[in-house]
């Protein structure tokens, strides 16, 4: 697999795995009746730097990376994935999100931080906890999930790049969601 910067080509792509998602509402705060354009207005804002994982030349994958907040919270990466429904459980979720945190001690970033993890999406908490990201809060009832009703969402985070050497993956004042 190979993970690259995406590119005009890719549009058509990009909007095979956003659709199903976004439809689902089950894992993404998105619009469930988002056109094509709305939802890659969003996925290729000027603010996001936006890759595609291809295998085989099928894009399987997608993933933005950003500042998560502006000025003086600029050093905190923000990043999100995608991964086409027929690719999942294979691995690019997870070889995306160690791209992104390459990617983003390349840049400068000192940590990432996942600002609306939905609770209910177990794979991706699972994932983003193996990959070295705390449960740092909670944000009860934040989601409207299609068919359970207000669930939880989280925020996860995890220091990278020389941030990382103070001798804890886990923020001071880090809490562990139940």
């Amino acid at each position: 697999m190979r993970i690259r910067l995406a590119n005009p080509q890719d549009h058509d792509a990009l909007w095979r795995i956003i659709e199903p998602t976004a439809r689902a509402g089950e894992t993404w705060a998105l619009p469930r009746d988002w056109t094509r354009d709305a939802a890659l207005a969003f996925w290729l804002a000027p603010a996001m730097e936006t890759w595609v994982a291809d295998r085989d030349g099928q894009v399987v994958g997608t993933y933005f990376i950003r500042p998560a907040q502006l000025g003086p919270g600029s050093h905190v990466a923000n990043a999100g994935y995608m991964v086409l429904p027929s690719a999942w459980g294979s691995g690019v979720a997870s070889a995306m999100c160690l791209h992104s945190l390459k990617r983003a001690e390349e840049r400068g970033f000192r940590a990432m931080q996942f600002n609306f993890v939905v609770s209910t999406n177990q794979r991706a908490v699972e994932l983003w906890k193996r990959l070295g990201f705390s449960i740092i809060g909670c944000s009860p009832g934040a989601y409207h999930h299609p068919t359970r009703g207000f669930v939880d969402a989280l925020i996860m985070h995890r220091v990278i790049g020389e941030a990382s050497g103070s001798g804890s993956d886990r923020p001071s004042g880090a809490s562990e969601w139940p």
